[in-house]
């Protein structure tokens, strides 16, 4: 029988996608895994209070306290220093993880990306960017996908994908909420369970999904 895993979750506003975590477990769907903690970027983020309800413990690491990004990520390690903390899951963190902090924790971190990588994704394309760019671009379908992280910004091994379809007069903020709602709620639960049930093996740059023909990318 597999150990239960502790998830820390990452966040720096409004925590949606962290409740869609949060609901998911209080739903049986994240199975194996548990989330024990949350660190937020800024106190004003309103995730903070999603945790304080849910009974999660949750602290800030502020990251205009530190002058630089090494010493940020001094301050993260330290944090989840001595919590057995298996898996750390991006959820709108809008902080960029430095190479001590994703060496640490190689494999063991997943993010939530508002697009579906390759497109639309790396340095400068995050929030509602994203969609803006996306609607400039005249395409006709997004959608989200949930990826490891690695020093490659947006360029970890993708876990899962869901499209979404761009409908006439759409805007970036009925965009973001359709994207959210149709796709990131659904995949990043459904990429932490996996996570905690051992279930993804990567190959190169790809992840192979176990046990389910369905999920899996094929080689």
């Amino acid at each position: 029988m597999l150990s239960v895993k502790n998830i820390a979750v990452f966040v720096s506003g409004g925590g949606t996608n962290l409740q869609a975590l949060i609901d998911a477990q209080e739903r049986g769907e994240i199975r194996n895994g548990r989330i024990t903690y949350v660190l937020a970027s800024n106190d004003k983020a309103y995730a903070l209070q999603r945790a304080e309800k849910a009974g999660i413990e949750h602290e800030v690491v502020s990251r205009k306290a530190y002058a630089s990004s090494e010493e940020y990520d001094a301050a993260i390690l330290a944090a989840l220093e001595n919590r057995s903390i298996d898996l750390i899951v991006l959820a709108g963190f809008l902080s960029i993880l430095g190479p001590t902090v994703i060496e640490q924790y190689r494999n063991r971190i997943i993010n939530i990306h508002p697009s579906l990588i390759p497109l639309f994704c790396g340095d400068g394309f995050y929030g509602k960017k994203v969609h803006t760019a996306v609607l400039a671009s005249g395409m006709k379908v997004t959608g989200a996908t949930a990826h490891f992280v690695n020093e490659i910004t947006d360029g970890g091994a993708i876990i899962l994908q869901k499209a979404v379809p761009i409908e006439q007069g759409d805007n970036e903020d009925i965009l973001q909420y359709r994207v959210m709602r149709q796709a990131e709620w659904e995949i990043l639960p459904k990429a932490v369970s996996l996570f905690c049930e051992d279930r993804i093996r990567i190959v190169g740059n790809r992840t192979v999904i176990l046990g389910d023909r369905n999920l899996e990318n094929k080689e």
